[in-house]
């Protein structure tokens, strides 16, 4: 764990200086195209079911209901004009080295769901999911994303739980790079 929670630090301390140019354009992308706040401070469940605040870059109009994406009737009506951009190139994700860098998240790990998700909440919890720092990416985001149906989403991340290993990792984040270079599993 102390060579895990390590690693976070190193990476997303020289992830944040190599990508500090992209956070200050898209920081004034977001500023520019769209009224609000340039960060939107997500709900999201930690480890141990603690509730914690996560950064991305907004890309949803204020008045955007606070449900996960996919569950929207027609996700494109929220975006803002630089939205669908950020999402799909993933830089929408670049605050959260931030939640990376506090200890709230890991590079790798189940994706914080969000506060109002109760449905996935319980199944991690019986699962024994929430001992787990959330990620950045995980096992799960990279085997489906937000396609997942809830319960197989959850075996993946108990998959997660049970093989996690430094080098698991290391696998995990190469196949999430080329998930992202490829925009695979990206709807919006």
């Amino acid at each position: 764990m102390i060579l895990k929670r390590l690693f976070d630090i190193v990476i997303a301390g020289i992830t944040t200086f190599v990508f500090f140019p992209l956070i200050i354009i898209s920081a004034i992308l977001v500023r520019i195209t769209s009224k609000g706040p340039i960060l939107y401070w997500s709900k999201r469940i930690g480890k141990n079911n603690t509730i914690f605040l996560m950064p991305k870059f907004r890309t949803m109009r204020i008045n955007t209901p606070t449900v996960a994406t996919h569950l929207l009737v027609d996700p494109q009506l929220y975006l803002t004009p630089i939205g669908s951009f950020l999402r799909q190139s993933s830089l929408d994700e670049l605050p959260q080295l931030w939640s990376i860098l506090k200890g709230d998240m890991s590079f790798v790990g189940p994706r914080p769901a969000l506060f109002n998700q109760d449905d996935l909440i319980e199944q991690r919890t019986k699962a024994c999911v929430h001992i787990l720092t959330p990620g950045l990416t995980g096992w799960a985001q990279i085997n489906g994303r937000d396609e997942l149906p809830i319960p197989e989403k959850v075996a993946l991340d108990t998959q997660y739980l049970h093989l996690q290993s430094f080098t698991f990792d290391l696998k995990i984040i190469l196949l999430t790079f080329l998930k992202v270079i490829k925009k695979d599993g990206v709807s919006h």
